[in-house]
């Protein structure tokens, strides 16, 4: 059988034909360009699939790099982007749409797009090897199925210019967002549950002067405490004087926390007050939306904007007429009235300050590199091959008039609320080589941070450090107190430290409950003496430890708070639960326990290795565990009770056991000399691909605490070397 087109249809056909053509024709050349690109890059994996990058500049070590993520968590890097532009909706569905609209309030495509055209030409050179580097992998490898982003664009990092995914835009509570613009109840607490118990998601840095180590020269701990496989590790060299290692989110080109031959840097998160609320007096009049301002009348900005979402099987749309003053976009109301948040929004001048900082030789360049004051949610720990250590609590701090209370909303038709520009970083709370020869952040006050030598308190407004004091800063301060000698090893020693300082109060407020308790129930009496003569160490054979954990948790979950705690921070809870609280709340919420422990373990002598697990099936963004399958026990602990070595595990759908999602990651212990050295541990491997070797290769390792050393010199490197290659072989 036969049949013959129409001559009608027949240049309909051409033009298709045509068309498929020229297009296939642009992939061609793209990737004949890319291929080009990437003979001027050479990858090396060392024996733990640890990519180390090599360029002649820096543009091109990008490329590489970008090209080397994705080969171990493309996935990862998608999420981020799909998330920091907006576009959740379209993967996880209509609950999503309101974090897509928090991204979209703060930034548009052509916002982004502006930005990037704005840019200094080689910083623009990064954001095109970024994409560059990302699109010859997705051409190199068609075997890979993007959800949603199939090709990269180079205003993109626009969006994800801060070092941790979100940055300060995820501190915007979704609550008031999904209120205001969505029509739901304007009663509704933006705040979130004030009860929450989570795993402090922060981190922890010390740096060590040379007088206190064995070799004289200074020292940096790097122990960010974030979601597990949240980062990897890279190595990225170029000819233009880069030459970086250390943890780098996917999707970003700069090393966020690491060191270079010279330099070490270490973010924990910070609570300086880098954005406000500004309660808008907005009326209408004659249909416009005006605010006031001081005598002024302001129109109110009104945007449009337009998100998709998934819908079961089709594509729906949805559209949100958006406000905004010259404080920033109107993100909830309060007490029927708008509110607008302000944020530090630079984001060209955060990726410089983000990239220009893994290149320096020195704290002078360090401390120029600070001027540009765009690292607003995070302190930094410093060391350096000269010997200097140092600290800067915050960046990006905005100056503001002193008889306003910027920790709630303020007025903003007032303009004396407005900020009145950044403080310079002299005037932010800094220290520089204390005499006492140590310096340790742990998402704790600065005022502490250097023994005697710390800051003083009252020599700052409240806004820059309302950072509350917590057990990790009390325990850090405890170990590098009195210290000499230190090498690596010893380093890794104190970062791992088993004690628990959150325990010292709470279980003798426990004991005494029992021990002065008319009518004590006999059946505690010896899950109460096991506690008595604990030493408040975690170990994986410890029994004390799991009775601890589960009525510490427990009780922060059922113990009546008074009304004065109620935004207390959890140290301050814990204080109260150990010996203000009611004796017969204390034991009680301790019977519920051991019963618990009872019914799911079979009894309440369950040690603690037991029940806290590592568990690694699949390289899902979201895990799920089982039971049944394997795991490993873990000696460590929630960071809430002081554990240094911070480990987040719950119980989770179909758990007894509680698995680790959170706390240590990426760690690092770095000597600076002549030579730098350093060694490091990840969370499970490099590689998100079960298949791969590197994909859990690190998990006895994680929970033995056996670090790998770092290979950073070429000759070192070589050593290690097991794989050779060009991007796209």
């Amino acid at each position: 059988m036969s049949f013959r087109l129409k001559p009608a249809i027949l240049p309909m056909v051409w033009a298709l034909l045509l068309l498929a053509g020229c297009q296939q024709a642009a992939v061609d050349t793209e990737f004949d360009r890319l291929k080009a690109r990437a003979e001027k890059v050479s990858i090396v994996r060392d024996d733990f699939g640890v990519p180390h990058i090599y360029a002649k500049t820096d543009a091109d070590a990008v490329f590489g790099m970008l090209y080397a993520q994705a080969e171990d968590d493309f996935n990862r890097i998608e999420r981020n982007y799909v998330w920091a532009t907006g576009r959740l909706a379209e993967i996880d569905g209509e609950q999503a749409l309101y974090s897509d609209l928090r991204a979209r309030l703060y930034m548009s495509v052509d916002e982004a797009k502006a930005a990037y055209d704005a840019a200094p030409q080689w910083l623009k050179d990064l954001c095109d090897a970024f994409a560059d580097g990302l699109n010859f992998y997705l051409l190199s490898n068609p075997g890979v199925k993007p959800r949603l982003l199939t090709r990269f664009e180079p205003w993109m990092p626009m969006f994800f210019s801060e070092g941790s995914i979100g940055g300060d835009i995820e501190q915007i509570p979704l609550e008031g967002i999904r209120s205001f613009y969505g029509g739901g109840d304007p009663a509704t607490e933006i705040r979130g549950d004030s009860r929450a118990f989570t795993e402090p998601q922060g981190s922890n840095g010390f740096a060590i002067a040379g007088k206190l180590t064995e070799s004289g020269n200074a020292m940096l701990l790097i122990n960010p405490h974030t979601s597990f496989f949240f980062r990897g590790e890279i190595h990225v060299v170029s000819e233009e004087g880069l030459n970086a290692y250390g943890a780098v989110t996917w999707g970003q080109f700069f090393v966020y926390q690491g060191f270079n031959e010279n330099t070490g840097w270490m973010h924990t998160s910070t609570e300086v007050d880098f954005m406000d609320e500004f309660v808008e007096d907005v009326f209408e009049e004659n249909g416009r939306l005006l605010y006031r301002y001081g005598e002024e009348i302001r129109p109110v900005q009104i945007s449009e904007v337009t998100l998709r979402y998934k819908d079961g099987a089709v594509w729906s749309e949805r559209s949100f007429t958006t406000y905004r003053t010259h404080h920033g976009p109107v993100t909830h109301s309060l007490d029927g009235e708008w509110v607008a948040t302000r944020i530090n929004w630079d984001p060209v001048r955060a990726l410089e300050q983000s990239f220009v900082r893994t290149k320096l030789d020195g704290h002078d360049g360090f401390r120029d590199m600070m001027n540009i004051r765009t690292n607003s949610s995070n302190n930094t720990v410093y060391a350096d091959s000269q010997g200097n250590i140092a600290y800067y609590h915050g960046n990006f701090v905005p100056r503001r008039n002193p008889q306003f209370d910027y920790s709630k909303p303020v007025d903003g038709s007032d303009p004396a609320t407005d900020w009145q520009g950044l403080h310079d970083v002299d005037e932010t709370i800094t220290i520089l080589n204390p005499q006492n020869g140590w310096i340790q952040n742990c998402n704790s006050t600065p005022f502490t941070a250097a023994a005697e030598f710390s800051p003083v308190r009252e020599n700052y407004p409240h806004y820059m450090a309302p950072d509350p004091e917590n057990f990790r800063g009390i325990h850090a301060v405890r170990v590098l107190t009195g210290l000499s000698g230190l090498t690596l090893d010893k380093l890794i020693d104190l970062a791992y430290d088993p004690y628990l300082p959150g325990f010292e109060d709470l279980i003798p407020g426990l004991v005494k409950a029992y021990d002065e308790a008319p009518d004590a129930d006999p059946e505690l009496a010896g899950a109460i003496d096991l506690l008595r003569e604990w030493d408040f160490q975690v170990s994986a054979d410890s029994v004390a430890m799991t009775l601890a954990h589960f009525y510490g948790s427990a009780y922060q979950e059922k113990g009546v708070i008074p009304q004065h705690l109620a935004d207390a921070s959890d140290m301050q809870r814990i204080l109260y639960f150990a010996s203000q609280s009611p004796a017969d709340e204390r034991l009680r919420i301790f019977a519920e326990t051991m019963a618990m422990l009872d019914s799911d373990f079979g009894q309440w002598k369950t040690a603690w290795g037991e029940v806290n697990r590592y568990q690694r099936l699949n390289g899902d963004i979201v895990q799920a565990f089982d039971d049944n399958e394997p795991s490993l026990p873990v000696a460590m602990a929630s960071g809430n009770w002081g554990a240094l070595a911070s480990y987040g595990a719950k119980r989770y759908p179909g758990t007894k056991r509680i698995y680790g999602t959170s706390g240590n990651s990426f760690v690092a212990v770095v000597e600076f000399g002549d030579r730098v050295r350093a060694k490091s541990l990840l969370a499970g491997g490099q590689s998100g691909d079960p298949a791969s070797p590197h994909f859990d290769d690190q998990a006895q390792r994680y929970v033995d605490r056996q670090f790998k050393e770092v290979a950073y010199y070429p000759e070192d490197v070589e050593r290690r070397a097991v794989r050779r290659y060009r991007p796209g072989e």
